[in-house]
């Protein structure tokens, strides 16, 4: 393979953006996957495509409307839960139908910025601009230091939940952490690998690491690279064969996530 590709600026923000969101993507999603939360990336990304169609429509910056926007929609979630008595995958249907529907409105209401809507819905990680790539690599590191700071607390409450009540953690305060974090997390995908497919980022790494890995550190390790390797090699395969990004980088972590079966059968 012609290496020559790097040379090109759009390729090297592609890759530079690419590298940080997928490692924080799999460190968050082994989280959600682990606590049967999963689902929540998906109803907040159909939030992010009302957020982004107001923002288009509105001529302001999609992303600085689309980030109060899902995260005020992810505490909605979990008020919903809460004070609704409804059960967390309905309080996730609920607003995650409100948010596509609105998009939709919005999409129908302008016929100015369709082709621009579009976009975001599969993704074009290969037109990244520059200020893109300095706000995804400094989300991305922002909810990585999160992650390290409350990380023993977010592993208790992940897999007991009971005990960690008793030791003084607060799980509701855990549950808003994780929900806040997976509204940054959603919003950052969505110029790699669109509306449509941003739980898939998020949920493949960590299903296929935790196929083979042997402790949940280094599921959390496997997972990243798994991600990693799937980002960087769908953004190549995109370049040469005139591919969406997006849908191929999914492909490859899918791919990845049956060979990790596979492993797993016959180790």
């Amino acid at each position: 393979m012609d290496l020559t590709f790097l040379q090109y600026s759009f390729i090297q923000k592609a890759f530079l953006a690419g590298a940080f969101i997928s490692i924080t993507c799999a460190a968050l999603g082994m989280f959600l996957v682990l606590r049967k939360m999963s689902l929540i990336s998906d109803g907040l990304s159909h939030v992010s495509f009302g957020a982004i169609a107001i923002g288009l429509f509105f001529g302001a910056y999609p992303y600085y409307v689309a980030v109060p926007i899902v995260i005020a929609a992810s505490f909605l979630i979990l008020k919903i839960t809460e004070k609704a008595k409804v059960y967390g995958d309905a309080a996730i249907g609920i607003v995650s139908a409100v948010g596509i529907s609105s998009g939709v409105i919005i999409a129908g209401l302008s016929k100015g910025f369709n082709v621009d809507l579009f976009s975001y819905l599969f993704g074009n990680i290969l037109s990244i601009r520059t200020s893109e790539v300095i706000l995804s690599i400094t989300l991305s590191l922002i909810v990585l230091a999160i992650l390290h700071f409350y990380y023993w607390d977010l592993f208790s409450a992940t897999f007991d939940s009971e005990y960690a009540r008793t030791t003084g953690i607060k799980i509701n305060k855990i549950n808003i952490v994780l929900t806040l974090l997976t509204s940054l997390v959603v919003v950052l995908s969505v110029k790699v690998v669109g509306i449509l497919l941003v739980s898939a980022l998020m949920i493949l790494p960590a299903a296929a690491a935790l196929q083979i890995a042997k402790g949940f550190r280094s599921a959390i390790f496997i997972g990243c690279c798994f991600s990693l390797i799937s980002v960087l090699t769908g953004i190549t395969f995109s370049f040469f064969l005139d591919l969406s990004a997006g849908a191929t980088i999914v492909m490859i972590n899918a791919i990845i996530f049956a060979l990790s079966l596979l492993y797993k059968k016959i180790a």
